[in-house]
């Protein structure tokens, strides 16, 4: 497993910047090993990703806090610092389908995702087995429109519980309230069955299907109060033909469905996404 530190960056847009940034590092020792930067013109916007190998490198996190604390006030930045030995706790929530679940586990089991998946979350008990099988802690909590608030209070206890830093809806087909989006901004991934902006809620493949559409698309996404309009991470899609009925359109989407959600969860985990204005940079 890699030892490095990540660095992301916001600010205002000026000269000097990067080598503020590049000429504290190397005071401190740090090896850099990637970096990547973003300037948006029309927002007078500067982002950045930085990763370094801390072997050698001779502060510590609360450390770098202070030391690079005047770098940060002097170009007015928003910054986070991530370490890779800090793996992300993830907590996927599922409710009957469970191709997006299987992939995640799948992959995880892997290694393809650095991250620990620490528990299971189902409105239904259709994957229990499956999440058994992975060793990994299932957890059944039923929900209704009469016991939504008692079922979200449940949830939370056990996001608390195991430390949960990431929550990731594979298709979990309950619409979350103001309150459980608020609790964790910025940290809900959700798959959307569609190519956002169309077809947004419930049942896209069939209104896709409707509507007589040739392309048909999945969507990886932050989950904002706004039903399918937070931040998009990741899109991808797959032609059709007037011969295509809803179900094969169902299955094309489902492999879409998963690829995207994989990539969406690895790059939020290995801290390559940054945000602005309802919409993401991905640094590869």
């Amino acid at each position: 497993m890699k030892n490095t530190a990540t660095l992301l960056i916001t600010c205002p847009d000026a000269r000097g910047i990067v080598a503020a940034i590049a000429d504290f590092l190397y005071q401190h020792n740090a090896n850099i090993l990637h970096a990547d930067q973003h300037q948006d013109a029309e927002n007078d916007l500067f982002l950045m990703r930085v990763e370094w190998d801390v072997a050698g490198f001779n502060l510590d996190e609360a450390s770098f806090n202070v030391a690079f604390a005047p770098v940060a006030k002097k170009f007015s930045m928003q910054w986070q610092l991530k370490l890779s030995q800090h793996k992300t706790r993830v907590a996927i929530m599922v409710s009957q389908y469970d191709h997006c679940l299987a992939d995640l586990l799948h992959r995880h089991k892997g290694g393809e995702l650095a991250c620990e998946i620490s528990l299971v979350i189902s409105n239904h008990r259709d994957t229990e087995a499956l999440v058994k099988f992975y060793g990994i802690d299932f957890h059944y909590v039923a929900v209704s429109k009469d016991n939504k608030p008692a079922a979200e209070a449940a949830q939370f206890k056990l996001f608390d519980d195991y430390k949960i830093d990431l929550i990731v809806l594979a298709r979990y087909m309950q619409i979350l309230s103001p309150d459980f989006v608020a609790r964790y901004p910025q940290r809900i991934i959700n798959i959307h069955h569609s190519f956002l902006p169309a077809f947004v809620g419930a049942r896209p493949y069939h209104r896709a299907f409707e509507r007589g559409v040739k392309l048909i698309g999945a969507t990886g996404h932050y989950v904002t109060e706004v039903l399918d309009e937070g931040p998009i991470i990741e899109q991808d899609i797959d032609r059709i033909s007037h011969r295509d009925e809803v179900e094969d359109l169902i299955q094309k989407g489902r492999d879409l469905e998963r690829s995207v959600l994989a990539k969406a969860v690895r790059w939020h985990i290995e801290n390559r996404i940054l945000l602005y204005a309802n919409k993401t940079v991905i640094f590869d």
